[in-house]
């Protein structure tokens, strides 16, 4: 072979291979999360595992912890197409996901993390829900269930509902809007200034779930834990944008897809075993006293949370049918 033919085969060669690189750089979705890697993001990490391997490294999700958006605006985000996946909480900003809201309302029933996912992922495919997400050009992908929400404070352990009056608490609406009524001061906080907004007496208490109070350590500074509070929780789902969704190769869509049970149920088995596990030792270790209402007082709060829930309703009517979708999200709840 000549030289001038040899040169011409490697220059073929090397085109081949920028063309080769480019053409997989094109299946690169990037998800746009905050804080770290922790059980609240194990559901996108076993999807990114999932799907790069079924189709053999050439659909890739790189996730960014906050690289990308802050988490405030990461539906923004997704609406723009600055990115193709995002997580984001919807107490965040509740004008711009009026129907997500409903899944945060206390419906002060204890409900295993397995059947939160199944809940969730129901009243995502409701239409009304649909239609919310789809102002944003956003299609909703998977759930990011947590157990209950359970408080940390510093204060003197409760030994009433009317001891909350007063207290100072980082936590989402629906949970809030309960203990509002009791005289907890709602008080916002970022999330990583929490310990030390605890410490140096900025709030009284923290309202998580447990990888939260792990990842804060709150229970560090904290005196006592609430075990059954059962007034809800927050929504944080992972969400795509629509038009990337629709764009995919039938291969590649195939595989983000098929992919989202086997995650979940990851995710759920991993949350169980590991973290909830894991904040129940810790709280024990550092010592906290253990607060659990009473049958009276539970049935207090519940009475609480029905006008809380009323209100949603009456807000939320002027926008969209509420009424129905909550009747349906209590459905969910009472199966």
């Amino acid at each position: 072979m000549s030289k001038m033919k040899k040169v011409a085969l490697c220059t073929a060669l090397a085109a081949t291979f920028t063309v080769a690189q480019v053409s997989a750089a094109e299946y690169e979705w990037n998800v746009s999360t905050w804080g770290k890697r922790r059980a609240f993001t194990e559901n996108i990490e076993k999807l990114a595992e999932l799907v790069e391997q079924k189709t053999n490294g050439e659909f890739k999700l790189n996730i960014s912890y906050g690289g990308l958006s802050k988490a405030k605006e990461n539906l923004d985000g997704i609406s723009i197409g600055a990115f193709e996946m995002a997580q984001f909480c919807s107490f965040y900003h509740k004008h711009k996901n009026p129907t997500m809201t409903v899944v945060e309302l206390p419906f002060s029933r204890d409900v295993s993390l397995k059947r939160m996912a199944e809940i969730y992922a129901a009243v995502f495919k409701h239409p009304l829900v649909v239609q919310d997400m789809a102002r944003w050009n956003a299609t909703l992908l998977m759930p990011t269930p947590m157990p209950q929400y359970n408080i940390v404070s510093k204060s003197e352990p409760l030994q009433q509902l009317s001891d909350f009056s007063g207290l100072r608490v980082r936590g989402p609406g629906g949970i809030m809007s309960v203990l509002g009524k009791l005289g907890a001061v709602k008080t916002g906080v970022p999330f990583s200034e929490v310990r030390q907004s605890m410490d140096s007496g900025v709030i009284d208490a923290a309202s998580f779930a447990p990888h939260a109070h792990l990842a804060t350590k709150s229970y560090k500074v904290g005196k006592w834990a609430t075990t059954n509070l059962n007034l809800g929780t927050a929504n944080c789902p992972v969400i795509v944008n629509t038009d990337a969704l629709n764009t995919l190769k039938p291969a590649y869509k195939e595989a983000l897809l098929s992919s989202v049970d086997e995650a979940m149920d990851y995710y759920v088995k991993n949350y169980d075993n590991n973290t909830t596990a894991k904040y129940e030792a810790a709280i024990k270790e550092e010592g906290l006293t253990l607060v659990t209402f009473t049958p009276q007082q539970t049935g207090e709060l519940d009475q609480l949370s029905q006008s809380v829930r009323d209100e949603w309703i009456k807000e939320n009517n002027q926008y969209f049918d509420a009424k129905t979708l909550f009747d349906f999200t209590a459905a969910q709840f009472a199966k």
